[in-house]
């Protein structure tokens, strides 16, 4: 597996989303996604993603049992927003609302520590901007995370560019995530030439489209009764039927490259720049080393020309008008 660099952060290639072993994706197995953790790490993949909010907290307890042992192999990244004071694990209605403070930046890494068996986490992000609190006192706080060695590097998730900059002149931003893909690149407008400019890594989530590009599955009907993306905007009514043809050109393509849909979708990420992390996401390892394979993948000036030609473009916000209200500040 090759190695890329997060700001500082060296990082495998590709890292692993864990959301979805806990949260939003349906139904979980959680002995086959700890050994798909243990499986990544076979792989060469070190870098793990995963957020309080995700279970609420069950997703760190999860990557925390997989890791025992081996936890310095490992580059752990967490995300931090919301209240988790009365927050149930395993039960979302119960989280509190978005907190920025810098009270609640040092409580909130005691529990990431303590669920995930550590006492350092690699990579903290801000899960989402507080709009009520000036970015200047979260990421101070951040940064006395770091001098105290709980934390040895600091990210933001869905930051607008001028957030960005702001964060980076109190204390170096290693990393921002966002989502990008084939079918998400409004980052490449504002967000991505920031981070070029500051010296930033950028982690897309949702190379793969929530899995839409990988084409294992045309209609909510083929997704578990609990899934959020049953109700997305791109998943439904005419968006998706629009939808279904650019994962169709991206299935074409990839058949005609001998390479899966997944292969293809996560390979053109990495091709963007060395300063590309995707993290796609995946709770099974026949999956995990499917996307593995994505690294040996080398796309031509005539396959990205051809991608950028032919694929349409995505119909559909990628969340509800509450899910969009949240991210770019």
């Amino acid at each position: 597996m090759q190695t890329r660099k997060l700001g500082s952060l060296e990082v495998s290639a590709i890292g692993l989303g864990c959301m979805g072993m806990s949260a939003f994706y349906g139904t979980t197995d959680e002995a086959e996604s700890e050994a798909t953790i243990r499986r990544a790490l076979e792989l060469g993949i070190n870098f793990l993603d995963t957020a309080q909010l995700y279970g609420p907290l069950t997703n760190e307890e999860l990557v925390g049992r997989a890791i025992q042992g081996h936890r310095d192999e490992y580059v752990i990244a967490t995300k931090f927003a919301r209240r988790m004071d009365s927050a149930t694990p395993g039960d979302m209605s119960t989280t509190g609302p978005l907190d920025g403070s810098a009270d609640h930046v040092r409580t909130s890494i005691e529990g990431s520590l303590k669920r995930l068996g550590t006492d350092h986490v690699d990579l903290f992000y801000q899960h989402r901007v507080d709009p009520n609190v000036e970015i200047e006192e979260t990421v101070g706080a951040l940064a006395e995370l770091v001098e105290a060695g709980k934390v040895l590097h600091i990210g933001l998730s869905e930051a607008a560019p001028e957030t960005i900059r702001r964060a980076h002149a109190v204390h170096p931003i290693a990393a921002v995530q966002t989502e990008y893909s084939l079918w998400t690149r409004d980052p490449e407008a504002e967000v991505i030439p920031t981070c070029r400019e500051l010296g930033i890594g950028f982690v897309p989530y949702s190379p793969l489209g929530r899995g839409f590009l990988s084409g294992r599955f045309t209609s909510p009907d083929d997704l578990d009764a609990g899934d959020f993306r049953r109700n997305g905007p791109r998943f439904t009514g005419e968006n998706l039927d629009a939808n279904l043809k650019l994962a169709a050109k991206v299935a074409e393509i990839a058949q005609q490259k001998g390479v899966t849909p997944a292969q293809l979708a996560i390979a053109w990420v990495l091709a963007q720049g060395e300063d590309m992390v995707p993290i796609p996401g995946t709770k099974r390892r026949t999956y995990l080393e499917q996307n593995a394979g994505a690294v040996d993948v080398v796309l031509t000036d005539e396959d990205k020309a051809r991608i950028e030609a032919e694929l349409p473009e995505v119909s559909g916000n990628r969340y509800d008008e509450a899910g969009m209200a949240s991210v770019n500040l």
